[in-house]
């Protein structure tokens, strides 16, 4: 698909493009997806139905460069330790296609593109922003300095709720504070999962993950943690006084789960990759829930 996209570039352009292109994972948009479902989740509910067209906009254009922003900076703070791990290796720096310097820069031009957005909003909105600046700039490197890096991913994944509820009602309510911790459960169970399947090599390269940290009880604490961002959801729900389509995206999300459990009960590389990938679905089950649920009102 790229190759297509950028086949009308002059050609001493092309592969250098391409490259940053790859760099930020425009090749692979499953990031960005799981970032979006809680970005639309947060919207559908601060609008009570479907948003407003100028924020619906502002944040669906600032998760994909945020998301961006997020994997240029990964990969410049694991440049030593993505050449010695298999799926990492070809990455663009890890294998000197792009240079630290061009990662930064990009990091940096994506990040001020994200803030031009933010300040089409409003003041405590702007005020959020730094803080979700803050997040996505120090994820990459709390591999090095603690057992839950996915804990910090969650928070940076999230920090989108709080803001998107400012942005529609100018004040960030308790149920926004409370689907931000039901995001930070779900990213601690799509990362493990992602996570699984390096932790072989991440042990040898010295990066620390809550794959490591769990360990063998890795399936049934990945277990726990599903149900507890269920309950979460179901406060939510109650909370916002949401319809029945609203539980049925409930029992939907559980049904995944389950089939995700499912996956990874052997913990073998590619279905730990496969339930990684599979919590699209999952969040798109839960917005088209929020969704319908506010349109039946």
């Amino acid at each position: 698909m790229l190759d297509w996209l950028l086949q009308k570039l002059p050609e001493a352009y092309r592969e250098k493009v391409r490259d940053i292109l790859v760099l930020t994972r425009m090749d692979r948009p499953i990031g960005a997806l799981l970032l979006l479902w809680p970005t639309w989740w947060a919207l559908w509910l601060a609008a009570n139905d479907f948003p407003p067209w100028k924020p619906w906009l502002i944040f669906t254009l600032g998760v994909f460069a945020m998301r961006a922003a997020g994997c240029a900076i990964n990969d410049y703070a694991d440049r030593n330790l993505d050449p010695q791990v298999a799926r990492t290796a070809g990455r663009p720096i890890a294998a000197g296609r792009v240079t630290p310097r061009e990662a930064l820069i990009v990091f940096l031009a994506l990040l001020a593109f994200a803030f031009l957005l933010v300040l089409l909003t409003n003041p405590l909105t702007i005020k959020l922003s730094f803080i979700g600046a803050a997040l996505a700039a120090l994820y990459p490197f709390t591999k090095r300095y603690t057992d839950l890096p996915q804990v910090v991913l969650g928070a940076a994944f999230g920090w989108s709720i709080p803001m998107a509820f400012a942005a529609i009602q100018n004040t960030v309510p308790p149920v926004g504070w409370l689907l931000f911790i039901a995001n930070i459960l779900w990213s601690v169970v799509y990362d493990t999962e992602y996570a699984m399947v390096d932790r072989d090599d991440d042990i040898k390269a010295g990066a620390r993950s809550t794959a490591i940290l769990f360990g063998d009880a890795d399936v049934p604490i990945i277990g726990v943690l599903m149900g507890t961002f269920v309950i979460a959801l179901v406060m939510v729900g109650t909370r916002a006084k949401l319809e029945w389509p609203f539980w049925l995206g409930i029992v939907g999300a559980v049904a995944l789960f389950g089939w995700q459990l499912w996956l990874i009960r052997n913990r073998e590389r590619d279905a730990c990759l496969k339930a990684f990938r599979h919590n699209n679905w999952l969040g798109l089950t839960v917005w088209i829930g929020i969704a319908l649920a506010l349109a039946v009102r």
